[in-house]
């Protein structure tokens, strides 16, 4: 059998973003053709089924934000910079009707939970990888003396990790742009006290 030749990546982003859109269950093979532009068949050849699709997907999600992360870190001088730059860029499509306000992540985690123990795990790996890397860049900010030893890099990353994801949950319910840059300010404000 032949197989199907596509941009690998531009076909994952087109899936993740209708899979932010409509979510798991409500995300039709029907929705996945129309947003990656291939046939059924080729989506079958290429990922097995609808669950190969999201577990590429959220593959391909975690890779983009680990790179924008990356990049968005190595082009700020210091931590807080960074870490301003880096809610902005989540405050701002949550305050929009942006379907990129929805994590990939927290969306899929919600909807199979306890439905699908293979999802569940590949989500939560993603989530701990997200954490660490975090912890990293906070933990390197400590050793520079940019912020103080206490909280730990850990706990802060904790904490900014809960935060991004209440700021994500609370955007969602159509809260004002106003109050979600001045929570993420906060935010950011404890993290780094």
């Amino acid at each position: 059998m032949r197989s199907a030749e596509f941009d690998r990546e531009h076909v994952l982003r087109q899936a993740m973003t209708a899979f932010m859109q409509h979510g798991y269950s409500k995300t039709s093979m029907q929705k996945l053709t129309q947003a990656t532009g291939l046939h059924p068949g080729s989506i079958y050849c290429a990922f097995n089924n609808k669950k190969g699709l999201l577990l590429a997907s959220v593959e391909q999600y975690q890779k983009d934000k680990n790179e924008q992360f990356a990049q968005l870190c190595a082009s700020h001088d210091n931590i807080k910079s960074a870490l301003q730059a880096f809610l902005a860029d989540i405050a701002h499509p949550c305050a929009s009707n942006e379907a990129t306000k929805v994590c990939l992540l927290t969306r899929t985690l919600s909807e199979v939970d306890g439905q699908d123990d293979e999802v569940t795990q590949v989500l939560a790996n993603n989530l701990s990888a997200f954490e660490d890397s975090l912890e990293n860049v906070l933990s390197e900010a400590i050793n520079k003396g940019e912020i103080g030893s206490t909280p730990s890099a850990k706990e802060r990353a904790q904490y900014l990790v809960v935060g991004i994801y209440g700021l994500r949950t609370y955007a969602s319910t159509g809260n004002d742009p106003k109050a979600l840059k001045r929570l993420s300010e906060q935010l950011l404000e404890h993290v780094l006290r």
